[in-house]
């Protein structure tokens, strides 16, 4: 269902996401990040020049590169638009988030590496978003590692959004043994 209609209006920003999830040839994962901010009106920047409406202010990607553990192998960034010359230095400190785990406390982790002055607010946003991607492509592969695996053992996806909460009907159906309502 829609949003309700909007009271009269001018666009200003526009940020954009895009993500993608890859089973690569070796066996690894690469998710890839992209995010894009655009005016609505051209301005004038110190470092650019003037920047015209619906040029990129920002145009920033990241490769993250897991295994089948979520274990962070790689990852790279770029960043190809920015409002300051020395955005694209940032960059090596993402190396920092190799062999970090997307799990319980992955935006902690990244705070922890990458945070305040460390890296870029906007990488770091995208990296926390990633993780859903991740968990998106790689839900099939897992899927079938646990069907594969012991009997009993709790899904992974158990209590980690509403959907998948203990006591609702997802998990009634694909874990009962796990489902705690009534």
């Amino acid at each position: 269902m829609p949003l309700p209609s909007p009271e009269p209006r001018e666009r200003l920003h526009t940020r954009r996401y895009e993500f993608n999830g890859y089973r690569r040839a070796d066996g690894l994962w690469d998710i890839e990040g992209r995010m894009t901010d655009v005016k609505s009106y051209g301005f004038d920047n110190d470092y650019r020049g003037r920047i015209e409406a619906e040029e990129p202010l920002h145009d920033m990607r990241i490769r993250l590169t897991l295994d089948d553990d979520f274990v962070v192998r790689d990852i790279e960034t770029a960043t190809d638009a920015s409002p300051f010359a020395i955005c694209p230095e940032v960059a090596p400190a993402y190396k920092r988030m190799i062999g970090a785990r997307i799990a319980r406390g992955w935006r902690a982790t990244i705070r922890e590496r990458v945070g305040g002055t460390a890296g870029c607010t906007h990488l770091v946003e995208m990296l926390d978003a990633m993780a859903t991607v991740a968990f998106q492509t790689l839900y099939p592969a897992r899927k079938k590692k646990e069907e594969q695996g012991p009997p009993g053992k709790r899904g992974a996806l158990v209590d980690t959004c509403y959907a998948f909460r203990s006591d609702g009907p997802v998990v009634k159906k694909e874990w009962p043994e796990f489902y705690t309502g009534e």
